[in-house]
Order: C-alpha cells, then sequence, then structure tokens
C-alpha cells in the first residue's frame, strides 16, 4: 500500500478497534429497521449506510415471491447504472436495500417482470447521499475487496481489513434471544473481533425443518422449499444490521451444502436472490453455502451427491457474481480447501480452509494446508474459516487455538476464523443442542459460558497484535531461524517477516528461545517478547547479532509459547 503510510494505518486500524468496542457497549438488542422510503420521498442518506426502498403492487399476485421480480435500476453520482434485485417483502410489497457509495445524488427507478403493473414498474426514487459522520469503519472506509496483491482483503478506500472472525453458524435461530446475540455482539467487538460468520439459511448437523433451526418467526423457508419466510429474513436483517454497526463484517453462509440436491438448483438460486437482495447493500462477506460437496449425514448415495453439490454450487456462485451489483467478497465454506470445492476457483475471491477439530494432531495439516492454498493458482486471499472449536468433544483449549492461530497467520494467511464449541450451535443452560443426524453430540457447554472461554480474548489480542504492523506484507521465512527442519511440527518455530523492517517468531514450545539468523548487520533491531496468553510485551532493547548475523534471545519470564518480534 502506496497510499498509506505505516503508522496511519495503525492509528486506523486502532480507532477501529476502539469504536467497534465503544459501539457495542450500547447496541441495542437488534438494530432499529433501515429507514425506509417510497416513491417520492427524496430522502438523505450517509454514504455507504443502507435505506430500503418500497414499492407496492397495483394487482395481487397468489405467490408473489416466485411469480413477480422487481429490480430497482441505479444511475449513481457518476453517471454509471447498476440494477439492485428486489425482495418479496409483505402482503403485495416488494423492496430494495440500497447504499449509496458515493456523495451525490443518486436516480433509482423499478423494472417489473409484469411491466403492466403500474405499482412496480417504472416507479422513480432519487436519495441523496451525504459524506458519513460517523466512527463506524465500515461506513467511513467502505464494504470490502480484494487487495491488487489478489493476497488480503481491503476496503474501498484502501484500508487493509485482518479477517479475525468468529463462529455463529446457528446465531439466527430463537434460540439465542435478542439479547443474548446483542451480549454476545458486545463480547465479540470488545476483544477486538472483526466479523462473524452465520448462516442465513437451512442449518447444519440437523434436517431442514428440525425445531432447533426455527428462528423467532418460523423456519427460513415455507414448507417443500415454495418460498422463504420473509418474517424470518426481516427478523435476520435486524441482525445484520446489528453485527454491521457494532463494526463487524457478517460472513453470510447461505445454507449448508447438502440441502441442494434436496431444494432443488432453481430454487436455491431464487433463494440466492433474496439473500443479494437483502443483504449486498451491507459490506458483507458472501459465503456460497458450507461444507459444499459434503452429501447429508444419512445419504445412500453419497459420491453422486457430491458431485452434483460441487457442479450445483459452482452455477450459484456464479449467478450471485452477476445478480450482486455491490461486488462484494465471495467465498465457501469447504470440506478442507475452497478452491476444490467448485468447478471455477476463479469465481471467488477468498480461498477458506477448514483444517480440522483434532488437537494438538491437526496442527501439521493447519500448516501443509495454509501452504497449499498459497501456492494454488489463481492467487486468492487464504482464511483458515475453521479449525480446533475450543472445547468441542471436550479438548482444543486454549492452547490449541493459540497454536491454531499463530501457525495459520505467520504461514501466510490473511485471515482466521475463531470457534467455541457451544456458541456455534447455541447451547443453553440447561437445554444442550443434542445430538446431531450421526447420533452424537459436540459437546453440551451453554452459549454464555463458552463466550467467555479463554480463547476468544486470545485470538483478539493476537488480532490486534498482527494489526500493529503491515502484516499484509509479511511472508515466511524459513532461513531466518534454526528449526526450520522441525517446521511442519506442531511444536516448531514459524518465522515470516519483511526484510529490513520486521521479524516476527512464533515459539510455540519456548524451553530454549529460537536463535533469529541471518539478521542485517548494518541495521539496528528492536527486539520484544510478546505473551499470547496475557498481551503483555516485554522489551529485550535494541539487539546486538554475532559476526553470521544470528541472535538468540534471553529466557522468557516462564516457559510456554511466546512470540519474539524484531523492528528496524
Amino acid at each position: 500500500m502506496s497510499s498509506i503510510s505505516r503508522r496511519e494505518f495503525v492509528g486506523i486500524a486502532t480507532a477501529g478497534v476502539a469504536a467497534a468496542a465503544a459501539r457495542a457497549g450500547d447496541s441495542p438488542a437488534s438494530s432499529a429497521p433501515a429507514l425506509r422510503a417510497k416513491p417520492g420521498d427524496n430522502p438523505i442518506i450517509e454514504r455507504n449506510t443502507v435505506i430500503t426502498l418500497s414499492v407496492t403492487a397495483a394487482g395481487t399476485y397468489q405467490d408473489p415471491y416466485n411469480d413477480v421480480d422487481v429490480d430497482f435500476i441505479v444511475t449513481a453520482p457518476n453517471g454509471e447504472q447498476q440494477v439492485v434485485p428486489g425482495y418479496y417483502d409483505s402482503g403485495q410489497t416488494w423492496s430494495c436495500n440500497f447504499c449509496g457509495t458515493d456523495v451525490g445524488t443518486n436516480v433509482i427507478k423499478t423494472r417489473c417482470s409484469v411491466a403492466s403493473d403500474s405499482g412496480l414498474h417504472g416507479r422513480p426514487f432519487t436519495v441523496d447521499v451525504k459524506a458519513y459522520q460517523g466512527t463506524n469503519p465500515l461506513y467511513g472506509s467502505g464494504r470490502l475487496r480484494s487487495a491488487a496483491d489478489k493476497h488480503h482483503l481491503e476496503h474501498m478506500d484502501g484500508t487493509p481489513f485482518l479477517w479475525i472472525g468468529d463462529t455463529w453458524w446457528m446465531g439466527l435461530c430463537a434460540r439465542l434471544n435478542d439479547d443474548n446475540f446483542a451480549a454476545l455482539l458486545r463480547d465479540r467487538a470488545a476483544k477486538g473481533f472483526s466479523l462473524v460468520q452465520i448462516i442465513a439459511g437451512p442449518y447444519p448437523d440437523m434436517d431442514a425443518w428440525d425445531p432447533r433451526g426455527a428462528g423467532p418467526s418460523g423456519f427460513p423457508f415455507e414448507q417443500d422449499f415454495a418460498r422463504v419466510n420473509a418474517s424470518y429474513f426481516a427478523d435476520a436483517t435486524r441482525r445484520i444490521q446489528a453485527i454491521v454497526d457494532a463494526g463487524l463484517v457478517p460472513c453470510i453462509v447461505g445454507m449448508w451444502g447438502y440441502y441442494l440436491p434436496q431444494i432443488g438448483l432453481d430454487k436455491v438460486k431464487r433463494f440466492w436472490r433474496n439473500l443479494v437482495a437483502r443483504f449486498a447493500a451491507y459490506p458483507v462477506v458472501w459465503c456460497i453455502c458450507g461444507e459444499a460437496t459434503m452429501p447429508y449425514y444419512l445419504s445412500e448415495k453419497k459420491e453422486e451427491d457430491a458431485a452434483a453439490q460441487k457442479a450445483g454450487w459452482t452455477e450459484v456462485m456464479r449467478y450471485v457474481r452477476e445478480i450482486d451489483g455491490y461486488h462484494n467478497p465471495i467465498t465457501i465454506h469447504p470440506t478442507q480447501y475452497g478452491h476444490e470445492q467448485v468447478d471455477d476457483p476463479s469465481l471467488m475471491d477468498v480461498d477458506m480452509l477448514q483444517t480440522g477439530h483434532s488437537d494438538i494432531e491437526t496442527i501439521p495439516n493447519v500448516i501443509k494446508s495454509v501452504r497449499t492454498a498459497l501456492a494454488h493458482e489463481p492467487k486468492l486471499p487464504i482464511v483458515n474459516g475453521e479449525v480446533n472449536y475450543e472445547g468441542i468433544m471436550g479438548r482444543c483449549w486454549q492452547n490449541i487455538i493459540r497454536l491454531s492461530f499463530y501457525h495459520s497467520m505467520l504461514n501466510g494467511v490473511s485471515g482466521f476464523t475463531y470457534g467455541a464449541n457451544g456458541i456455534w450451535q447455541v447451547n443453553e443452560q440447561g437445554k444442550p443442542y443434542g445430538p446431531s443426524p450421526h447420533g452424537r453430540a459436540w459437546g453440551n457447554t451453554p452459549w454464555d459460558e463458552a463466550m467467555n472461554l479463554p480463547g476468544s480474548r486470545q485470538v483478539g489480542l493476537g488480532g490486534k497484535f498482527f494489526a500493529r504492523f503491515a502484516w499484509w506484507e509479511l511472508q515466511r521465512q524459513p532461513d531466518w531461524y534454526d528449526e526450520s527442519k522441525k517446521e511442519n511440527d506442531a511444536y516448531g518455530v514459524v518465522v515470516a517477516g519483511i526484510p529490513r523492517k520486521l521479524r516476527i517468531a512464533y515459539a510455540p514450545m519456548c524451553w530454549n528461545p529460537p536463535t533469529i539468523k541471518a539478521i542485517e548487520t548494518d541495521l539496528q533491531y528492536s527486539a520484544y517478547y510478546f505473551d499470547p496468553i496475557t498481551g503483555n510485551e516485554i522489551a529485550l532493547g535494541p539487539i546486538k547479532p554475532d559476526e553470521n548475523g544470528n541472535w538468540t534471545p534471553p529466557f522468557p519470564p516462564e516457559v510456554h509459547d511466546w512470540v519474539i518480534f524484531l523492528q528496524a
């Protein structure tokens, strides 16, 4: 990034975290609905914020969701045109959620598939957009996009975005009420998370009509998947907006992959039109589905289903790219590598990984998977989107979370998603989620106890640590330390850095601190210990490498994992 200095970026990043925490501290249970307007209202909104535009049919339709399409054709202040899909709202009303990305007047006209309906076709709007005056970085810096280096995501103004995610797969269900949703949101914003992974449609670990998957207004679909439940998505919109208002990006997962053969491709695409119409105006990341090629747990034709799912979800991904006029980033939640879940990985903006839940045994696969994904073409930002949920199956505690996080970050990802068992499936006090279709339960810790497991705070501390540096420029440097032959081991040292600027070493078991090698002798480096458990920092002062450029830190105050970093 040549347009922003490191000091300026650190200021922005720090301000963003603080602003998110401050907003989350007094956030409502769910945000109020977006401002609404009808033709002739001529509203004024702030840049990058959302308004709902609505039109009402002159006629009456028996199946409005399936029989009528309304698009909103936007002419921006610079003259460019954009098509924003509308969604069936309620009664005989269709709406779109609109976001103005440039200051000035947007001229909007509706286009209806039933051109004779004067209430839906050709209806004019004007929306004036003024500068944003608040502190939310998602409104101030704009939505996300892939950076030019294809290695990380950035905001529309060029500010790098560090993906520190949390896993709320079932976060729209009624088992997590609005007050509890707000409490979890405040906690994650205060700890430094920047994103939430949440499912908008049918959930994993159940079938589509399992009562545990219902929201306050029922299920995402009506019976037989004939149409969506508009009331369910009205509730969902308030929660998605609350996430954004707290300064976090919603990564919206359409549904779990095994539903595609059950629902059918055409109905899934129509479902995704509804999602794009409702949520694309917000600064979201699209995750087309979860575990795209994994068949239903009890399927009797697993290979056939897996092949159909891969082809079908590729088509859905292509469709979403075509209809989202806001061009939000697209990814897919995988069984291992996102790029293996579709026939055309070039349709994706982010390659998401799932690297396992086998405690310490998972870590070598974390290392291998990140490096394999980085070597894959086309180049994409890499996010480790699921690994070692804290407490799952009675293991994967905070030490494993730290190993998962630092091995991911220093091997080259541009984002990491934490998960706590108990939160993703929303266990309630005295009423755990219970078994999956295969008959086993992953663990019964209630969500509000899982919220306070130490790994979430330690991942947040790690995110704040990396945000201090030009983390998007870091590259793994195996020649910079003396244990490179052990670099594939869970307890092996990993080092990344920026030549002549920065070196960061993670020592998972710091009995004998690693020797840092090949230090430029014409530069003066200062060294520090960073404690990944507490976030405390110990200054070691200017260092003096030997004649070969080697330097070994002194013993840290106690033996556990430590981060050593050197700044020129």
